[in-house]
């Protein structure tokens, strides 16, 4: 007897479909790439509560920090493509650390995006010794002493690295980058004067922006930021191309059902349609997206385009 290929395509699908409707049947593992305490992991632990009391299946947060982002980011490639082992992962990991050293995942063919769930404005701040109250000024200072001032980031090609360089080659400036472990080491040191400047994320620099203990020049967003309204874009500053945001978004494994990712796409996006949510996250200077899987894979692709032209422009040494 034959069958007709549309019933052996149904037949073949019903086990995904069933799984499907049901899911999530069990607890989800929400890998964080990145030690607990960061924005990183503010953002997953609000959004992944939210999913867990919307399932009515427990959320759980696993923190697997190292080589910024990339080692949890790997974890999630190689998990079982079943939606039960998924990662709120950032924009190095994502789209910047494979363009500058040797990692084990291609971010598009490995991983499968779900949605952008957050964007965090890179604020740029100077230490108080430093005689600039706003880019103007900032700029004008770095082209009357060429090579004297700095910049300090997180790490080398971190976000904040690679928002120093564009702002070297937009403003056609020579400042001089100064790679820490980590954005605290980095805003010790500015506090202390050792450094002049920094991009970082917004809610990293606020404490110390809001204390005087560090003056704000502008944020990389395209509308000022509900939580520092005082402080101007970049591109009302006259920089529109320096626009630096800090993103963080879902994925899953390779290979996880459509289904099954339509799944976690509609749960993700209902618990950042949660007013609560929205307010804890708006205090973080995050604001929440909840994009479409295809549409949040094309972001991934831009992002990638845009940093490692960034990294080649600026001859930014890398170990690929």
């Amino acid at each position: 007897m034959k069958i007709s290929r549309t019933l052996l395509l149904m037949v073949l699908l019903l086990p995904t479909l069933a799984s499907a409707q049901n899911f999530p049947a069990k607890p989800i593992k929400l890998i964080v790439p990145f030690p607990a305490g960061g924005p990183n992991d503010i953002i997953a632990r609000v959004i992944g509560q939210r999913m867990s009391e919307l399932s009515g299946q427990p959320v759980l947060i696993d923190n697997r920090g190292g080589q910024g982002g990339v080692l949890g980011t790997d974890a999630v490639s190689k998990a079982a493509p079943d939606g039960y082992t998924i990662a709120i992962s950032s924009a190095g990991a994502l789209a910047i650390s494979p363009s500058m050293e040797k990692v084990a995942y291609d971010t598009l063919n490995d991983l499968t995006p779900v949605t952008l769930v957050a964007t965090v404005p890179e604020m740029l701040v100077v230490a108080t010794n430093v005689p600039a109250k706003d880019i103007g000024e900032l700029i004008a200072l770095a082209k009357a002493q060429p090579g004297k001032l700095n910049f300090a980031s997180s790490g080398p090609g971190s976000l904040p690295h690679l928002a120093g360089e564009l702002f070297k080659l937009t403003a056609r400036i020579d400042i001089v980058h100064v790679p820490y472990r980590g954005a605290a080491p980095a805003v010790n040191d500015l506090l202390g004067q050792q450094v002049q400047m920094t991009f970082l994320d917004l809610p990293v620099l606020l404490p110390q922006v809001k204390a005087g203990a560090l003056r704000p020049i502008a944020v990389g967003s395209a509308e000022r930021s509900p939580t520092a309204p005082d402080v101007p874009t970049t591109a009302e500053a006259g920089f529109p191309d320096l626009r630096i945001e800090n993103w963080y978004g879902m994925v899953a494994p390779k290979g996880t059902p459509k289904e099954i990712v339509a799944a976690l796409h509609g749960l993700a996006t209902k618990a950042m349609a949660d007013p609560a949510v929205k307010e804890k996250l708006a205090a973080q200077g995050a604001t929440l997206v909840g994009d479409e899987p295809e549409h949040f894979r094309k972001f991934i692709a831009d992002e990638t385009a845009k940093w490692t032209k960034v990294i080649k422009d600026a001859g930014v040494e890398t170990a690929k």
